[in-house]
Formats: structure tokens, sequence, C-alpha cells
């Protein structure tokens, strides 16, 4: 049975930020310092950018994409999908950047945890979590704005491209 505390334990177990370590093995970890915690939300103009470089990324790697991101909330701000790029990568993009940034972490973390079995299976009970490698929460100021999500190619690919739209929020 899915409980609070059970969702909480395995919250906490995640709190690993972009680490490669399985989110489960960090367990005893305490959770409240390493959360990247909400600030404003993402704009138009810095979800384009975002975007641009991530396509720009896709292109290097000859791989057609679709990228999305959203805000703090996980609501669509901007997106864009190359041509010939499958079709289910259209809503695949986004439920990667609402997972990212609902849950404060890459997805990565969920794949992690899940391939990781026994509790990490638990993710599969909580709602709007993608646990394929290829979103990013998106930081300005240390603080998440919004989240990018990439789908078109392996979960590698898809990470590669998400990352190029993170390192544009730097520049």
């Amino acid at each position: 049975m899915v409980t609070v505390r059970n969702i909480a334990s395995l919250i906490a177990a995640l709190t690993v930020y972009g680490g490669s370590v399985p989110a489960i093995a960090q367990a005893s970890a305490p959770a409240a310092a390493s959360v990247p915690q909400y600030g404003n939300n993402i704009n138009l103009e810095q979800a384009r950018h975002a975007i641009g470089a991530a396509l720009a990324e896709a292109r290097r790697i000859n791989v057609p994409m679709a990228v999305a991101v959203v805000d703090t909330g996980g609501n669509l701000v901007a997106f864009e999908k190359m041509d010939n790029t499958q079709n289910a990568s259209i809503l695949v993009a986004q439920n990667k950047a609402v997972s990212a940034a609902m849950y404060r972490r890459p997805t990565k973390a969920f794949q992690d945890a899940l391939a990781a079995g026994n509790a990490g299976l638990r993710i599969l009970t909580l709602p709007h979590v993608n646990a394929v490698e290829g979103g990013i929460p998106l930081m300005q100021a240390g603080m998440i704005v919004g989240a990018i999500g990439a789908s078109g190619g392996s979960p590698d690919q898809d990470s590669v491209v998400a990352t190029g739209g993170v390192a544009a929020m730097g520049r």
C-alpha cells in the first residue's frame, strides 16, 4: 500500500540532484539541504533560447528531436519539434520536462532508482513521473525556473540535447 510516508521516503531518496549513483542508496542522506528551491518562472525568451541551444545539439548529433520547456508548475512555455521527429516524442518531451520541474530533479534520478529495483519500484505509483533520461530542471541563481525535456533518440541522446538547453541558461 502506498502511503504518504512511503512517498516521502522515496522523495527523500531521490534528492541526489543530477547524480549518477542510484538514488535508493542515498535514502539515509538528509533531504532538505540538497533540494533546489523554486524561483521565478522562466519567460518565453529564456525558454526559446534554451530550446535553440538544445536543437543545436540535436543537429550536431544528427538526431531529430522534440524539445519542451515548462515553468516551475509544469505548464508548457515553449516547444519545438524538428522535421522527421517521431510523433510520440511530442508528448514524451513535454512529460519529461513536467517530471523534472514538478519533482525538482532530472528524470535520470528516477531512471536510476527504478533500475535499482526494490524500493525504487515505488516510483511507478507517483503521478507525472517519467523515469527516462532527458528531462532536466532549468536553474537561475541557484533556483529552479522551469525544466527542459527532449525526446527523439536514445535516453543518452535525449540527455545530451536537454543538457545543451541547460547550458544555454548560463549564457
